[in-house]
């Protein structure tokens, strides 16, 4: 049994303040490049393409976020089948505050339309007026399903994200090497 921990799982507080870092959009359209800091494990994974209409010139679109201006609606987001993979995860991490705004378990699907995620699941970008921050999706192919996903991702603080998204490579049944590949992309968001 795998037991995974959260920092402030139970409350989330919307108006929590988030960093004030700015950091730069890349325009190089919906498949932004990274600048995780989670780079560094993430790149020991085989990687697939994952894009969204929802990101343009590396921005994430106002409907998405958790804000005056948005919607609070998941990105839309594809990518091609991985061979062997049973089911994804699927994971918004705010980059530099260690705030996961998505976790999605059990997704067999490989096109979510906008507005997939459920509202337990989904709480969009909300960083303090006129700050931007970066919004990274990390969407993780595996062979068989994990216990703990939903405690061990809740919305909110997570200190932990490392260590629980390693914990993602080791099956319900006690089984490593249960990731497949990861797919990630990236973009800003400005309030």
């Amino acid at each position: 049994m795998i037991i995974l921990s959260c920092a402030g799982c139970g409350s989330l507080d919307s108006t929590a303040p988030e960093s004030t870092t700015q950091d730069s959009a890349e325009p190089d359209g919906a498949t932004s490049q990274s600048t995780s800091k989670y780079n560094t494990f993430i790149d020991d994974y085989a990687s697939f393409e994952v894009t969204s209409t929802n990101l343009n010139n590396g921005v994430w679109d106002d409907i998405i976020s958790n804000t005056n201006k948005g919607s609070n609606k998941s990105p839309q987001l594809e990518w091609n089948a991985v061979d062997g993979a049973a089911l994804y995860v699927i994971i918004m991490d705010d980059t530099g505050m260690d705030f996961i705004h998505w976790k999605s378990d059990n997704v067999t699907e490989t096109k979510l339309d906008e507005g997939w995620a459920q509202s337990s699941d989904y709480i969009g970008p909300y960083p303090p007026s006129g700050s931007t921050h970066t919004y990274e999706i990390y969407v993780a192919a595996l062979k068989a399903p994990v216990e703990g996903v939903n405690e061990a991702f809740c919305l909110g603080r997570n200190l932990k994200f490392e260590e629980n998204f390693k914990a993602l490579d080791i099956d319900a049944e006690g089984n490593s090497g249960n990731i497949i590949s990861v797919g990630r992309i990236s973009g800003t968001f400005t309030n």
